[in-house]
């Protein structure tokens, strides 16, 4: 089943999340940068090099502000970033899971894009599709584990952490189904769920990654950096709400990896920077509310993408604590790779950064559709609960899908 919608971005960006406005529909893509793992060099210096040679200044984010409409005599608008769950155990120097099932999609991809005064009339597509979403067809969803091997998985997380090897591990379930017809369509449909701060797609020759994600991983905007780890489920009921507050485990949980994040950004902070302004906050993604929390810093001086990336990558929400231990358990539990899903994507313009954790993600390949959804495991998470919690974060992006 040929992917008729999947062709490189040569035309409109305006599905690219964080994309200013007023470049919507009068970006074109200029130029691209793809890396594999197994490629050459370091994945974060190769992909700042890239960006600064297309004049984005990326060498030094400590303090830089501009607007957001590109100047006439400057005609790149930005660029998108997109960084893979391997690309980012690469950044961190952490191991390496199991393959992704959608080797087709490169582990680092930035896109530039220029800004032109030709403006494609409003509604007309990007390319020719060939068909229309009414020829769309999803067959059933076959997860690389069944829920007893879920279960399984949690509860040799839950060993480990008996044994001092890690504090929290979050374990991820991939599911893919086959298709038929233009993916493009059920990837927007999943952008426009409910919560979803990073609402986008992003395309290349045989693939389609498409993002509702509700998480900050990394924004920079004048110097000063913030991330927004979630963790933390329930229903979006008042009695869902008033569980989650309840709730030590989830607390604990959340508080966790909040002190990850805080350990993180100040790798790159200015001294006693580092700040937690909002904590344990609720926050309705769809038929859920997710418990988020603030983290700020003041970056150093002389602080580039890089540095950036190698100190925020792959999020501590979808991996655990501390990092490279969970890095490890996740490579030994988890029996298909990450791919699209625990990265980052978004936009990289001349006066910020902004990145969100590809969480509520899917991808499309020639013939399937690929989702992920897991959840973080500590000493007192049930199993049974843990591979229900993933199938709720699972069900509205499988839903959107098939439409």
């Amino acid at each position: 089943m040929k992917p008729v919608g999947l062709y490189p971005t040569h035309g409109l960006a305006r599905d690219i999340p964080g994309i200013p406005a007023a470049c919507r529909d009068q970006a074109w893509e200029r130029s691209r940068f793809e890396w594999r793992v197994g490629d050459p060099g370091d994945p974060a210096a190769l992909v700042e090099a890239f960006l600064s040679r297309h004049n984005l200044i990326v060498n030094d984010l400590s303090g830089r502000c501009s607007s957001e409409v590109p100047d006439p005599e400057h005609d790149i608008c930005g660029a998108a970033l997109f960084v893979s769950a391997a690309g980012g155990a690469v950044m961190a120097g952490g191991a390496l899971g199991a393959p992704s099932p959608v080797p087709a999609v490169p582990d680092v991809v930035a896109v530039v894009y220029e800004h032109s005064a030709t403006v494609r009339p409003s509604g007309e597509p990007d390319a020719p599709s060939g068909q229309t979403d009414g020829d769309w067809r999803l067959g059933a969803w076959r997860p690389s584990w069944t829920p007893a091997d879920h279960a399984a998985a949690v509860e040799q997380v839950r060993t480990s952490i008996a044994r001092g090897d890690v504090y929290q591990v979050n374990v991820v379930g991939h599911a893919a189904a086959a298709y038929a017809g233009d993916p493009l369509p059920a990837l927007r449909r999943l952008t426009r769920l409910a919560g979803a701060r990073y609402a986008g797609i992003l395309r290349g020759e045989g693939w389609a990654i498409g993002c509702g994600s509700p998480e900050t991983l990394l924004r920079v905007r004048g110097g000063e950096a913030l991330t927004r780890p979630i963790k933390g489920t329930g229903p979006a009921t008042e009695a869902g709400r008033a569980a989650l507050l309840a709730s030590p485990k989830e607390r604990a949980e959340h508080v966790m990896i909040v002190d990850l994040m805080r350990n993180d950004l100040a790798h790159v902070a200015a001294t006693g920077s580092v700040r937690v302004p909002r904590l344990f906050a609720l926050r309705p993604w769809v038929d859920l509310w997710q418990a988020e929390s603030d983290v700020t810093a003041r970056l150093r001086p002389g602080t580039g993408l890089a540095e950036l990336l190698r100190a925020v990558c792959p999020g501590g929400s979808v991996t655990g604590a501390p990092k490279l231990a969970a890095l490890a358990e996740i490579a030994r539990l988890e029996p298909v790779g990450r791919g699209v899903s625990m990265g980052a994507l978004g936009w990289i313009g001349p006066d910020r950064v902004d990145l969100g954790l590809t969480i509520r993600t899917a991808a499309a390949d020639e013939g399937l559709v690929h989702v992920w959804a897991g959840g973080g495991i500590t000493i007192d998470s049930d199993p049974a609960a843990e591979v229900a919690e993933a199938a709720a974060k699972a069900a509205p992006v499988r839903a959107a899908l098939r439409g």
